[in-house]
């Protein structure tokens, strides 16, 4: 939750609501860790034939050195696993390209989402 908050909340003044983490009780939820400390964090919510990927947080000091697209690729793993064929994320639009090098598309026109600009992307597995 920490790191959750520091990284996506924090900066665009907002906070958890109870209700927002009850909602996540059936996710999956992935952790990157260092020396027993979470750097890296990602939820994923299954919905009928597909699973939407959100959350998806690096502490600062550990971006651009690969613990998202380890923590990306292991999410594909556990959704294939699962038996979902498909999965859809909303992406702010300084995500947009770390999504792209990943295989993921833009799906429709962008739209806001917690007052800043997201498109809608997706891969298939």
């Amino acid at each position: 939750m920490a790191l959750r908050y520091k990284v996506l909340r924090e900066p665009l003044g907002l906070n958890f609501e109870q209700s927002d983490l009850e909602k996540e009780f059936e996710d999956f939820h992935i952790a990157a860790f260092h020396n027993k400390q979470i750097v890296g964090i990602l939820l994923l919510k299954p919905n009928k034939d597909r699973i939407k990927m959100r959350q998806v947080a690096v502490d600062d000091f550990w971006q651009g050195k690969g613990i998202g697209k380890a923590m990306v690729f292991f999410a594909h793993k556990i959704a294939f696993d699962k038996g979902y064929k498909k999965i859809e994320l909303h992406a702010r639009e300084t995500a947009i390209p770390f999504y792209l090098s990943l295989g993921y598309s833009i799906k429709g026109e962008p739209f806001y989402e917690v007052g800043v600009p997201h498109k809608k992307m997706a891969i298939t597995l």
